[in-house]
């Protein structure tokens, strides 16, 4: 016997989230990158430069969230919600590709730091600041959960501190006089959004390879699942996420008794969800020994 019950599909993703986030960010990237050439100021370009790269990871993820809405197919039985996971893996490397363009002409500029007006630096930098916050409140809901939000909500938590960063610099060129800490920050930016690029990096190509989501314990779904009632062993056990807050099982369950299984599936589908947040479980009943299929498989075994 077969299983899968009905659930609701969530559309986390939001299409207008998106959309308003990265049409917000591409606003204030032209105006920070008019006042970064202006100005001369490297802190104004790297933070436009890093806005750039944040509004084509969004455009990404837009998009991603708009194929994500798009029902399955015959030939797309699952949809095209695993867009979602891959549009984190481009921003990625976008992101690490801009920290290193950005580090690379901060230690060009330390050997002589150019004269830079410090109060447009600051008045710009505190937009930057209020556009990046206010934009990730929108993207806010949902973001714990699914991947796609998650990278632009980091995207957009990042791109404050780096304003704040140079409003910071902009106050010390301003009373102190310090040329250099146009560069220096810079390169600090450049330094924590390669460091937050690659933490991304990781998450989206784990998911990418169905690796099970980070939070559930496989070895806890196992015991679970072979403590209900009836169950004699549990095996071929895979857990992955689809993307958009999906979070996908499968499962052999040997249970010899000839009850009301249906009973027993509504009862065990609920409490996956609940306690694992497992939404899209398919379980396979079997009443005793082994499928052919599975004498050659290499998966553990779970027997009480």
């Amino acid at each position: 016997m077969h299983a899968h019950h009905g659930h609701d599909h969530p559309h986390a993703s939001g299409t207008r989230a998106f959309a308003t986030v990265t049409l917000l960010n591409l606003a204030y990237t032209a105006l920070e990158a008019g006042y970064g050439f202006a100005t001369n100021s490297l802190a104004l370009l790297s933070d436009a430069l890093h806005n750039l790269g944040d509004v084509l990871g969004l455009g990404l993820a837009w998009a991603a969230a708009a194929l994500a809405r798009r029902p399955p197919t015959e030939r797309h039985t699952y949809g095209w919600r695993r867009a979602t996971l891959l549009s984190p893996l481009a921003n990625a490397l976008l992101l690490v590709g801009f920290a290193g363009a950005l580090g690379w002409e901060a230690l060009r500029r330390l050997t002589a730091p150019p004269a830079i007006p410090a109060m447009p630096v600051i008045v710009v930098a505190a937009i930057g600041i209020a556009v990046n916050l206010g934009a990730a409140w929108i993207m806010r809901e949902g973001h714990a959960h699914d991947l796609n939000r998650r990278g632009a909500f980091l995207h957009l938590v990042a791109d404050a501190a780096v304003s704040l960063a140079a409003v910071l610099a902009g106050l010390g060129m301003l009373t102190l006089g310090w040329r250099w800490l146009d560069p220096v920050t810079a390169l600090l930016v450049g330094v924590v959004v390669a460091g937050g690029a690659f933490a991304l990096l990781r998450d989206a190509f784990a998911a990418a390879m169905d690796a099970v989501p980070a939070g559930i314990r496989q070895a806890e779904v196992r015991e679970f699942l072979a403590a209900q009632p009836g169950v004699a062993a549990v095996h071929h056990l895979h857990i992955w996420s689809l993307g958009a807050g999906e979070i996908a099982m499968t499962a052999h369950l040997v249970r010899p008794a000839l009850d009301d299984h249906d009973r027993f599936l509504d009862a065990l589908i609920r409490g996956l969800d609940e306690r694992f947040g497992i939404n899209h479980p398919t379980l396979q009943i079997e009443h005793g020994g082994l499928c052919g299929h599975d004498r050659d498989d290499r998966a553990p075994h779970y027997s009480r």
